[in-house]
């Protein structure tokens, strides 16, 4: 073997031990970034903004694959979870679902019907009601004739809510005249005699209100406190 063909050979050693040497590095490479990324994991993002209180489906989501390293643990993972669940808040398109995004929709109790009521969005406690809510319910009635004073009742103590509507333009007609304003659909399960004074308020009183009972907060109301005259506090 002369000189040209030792260097020849030489060289062509070289040329593979780069080639290995590149391509320990490669595998090296990919082993440490697998190290730091792991597994991937199914999850599942928002496709267009949801409403709160919307009752979700398959179709408001897609699959997305990631790191699982790179979920939190409250991510959703499963769409059986979603089943039989409202969003609790606003979903923005684009955001992965979270299980403190979502609440089951709340069920009636036996004995109870579902009775909904459009409610003032200014006097309603706009925003703050949600499903799962309790509250009590005021109605304002007008003074009868004779003299009698006007007077403010509280129908229903410590209703719950089972699902809140969207806000509704609605035409609010009066002697004053008619005006435009919003509402909210409310649906609450009530008792049979509850939902006969909540229609009967929604028909004939001058308003309904809402007050919102802190979670924990429902004291039996003594009856003479369920009726309200201006001259008590005189």
């Amino acid at each position: 073997m002369n000189s040209r063909q030792r260097r020849g050979v030489i060289l062509l050693l070289l040329s593979v031990l780069c080639a290995l040497a590149a391509f320990a590095g490669v595998l090296s490479v990919i082993g440490d970034v697998n190290s730091k990324v792991g597994p991937e994991v199914t999850a599942y993002r928002v496709k267009g903004d949801v409403a709160p209180y919307t009752p979700l489906s398959d179709r408001q989501f897609e699959k997305v694959s990631m790191p699982e390293r790179w979920l939190s643990d409250t991510a959703v993972t499963d769409l059986a979870q979603i089943e039989g669940k409202i969003a609790v808040t606003q979903l923005r398109a684009g955001s992965l679902l979270q299980t403190d995004m979502i609440v089951k929709r709340p069920a009636l109790q036996p004995g109870q019907q579902e009775i909904a009521i459009m409610i003032d969005a200014a006097t309603g406690v706009a925003g703050k009601i949600t499903a799962g809510a309790t509250v009590n319910i005021y109605a304002t009635f007008a003074g009868e004739k004779g003299g009698q004073p006007a007077q403010s009742k509280v129908i229903v103590s410590n209703a719950r809510v089972i699902d809140v509507g969207r806000l509704t333009p609605i035409s609010d007609r009066s002697d004053r005249g008619s005006r435009a304003t919003e509402a909210v659909p409310i649906t609450f399960a009530l008792s049979t005699l509850d939902t006969q004074r909540v229609a009967y308020a929604e028909s004939f009183a001058e308003h309904v209100r809402l007050a919102l009972v802190a979670p924990g907060g429902e004291p039996t109301m003594a009856p003479g406190d369920r009726t309200y005259t201006l001259d008590k506090d005189k």
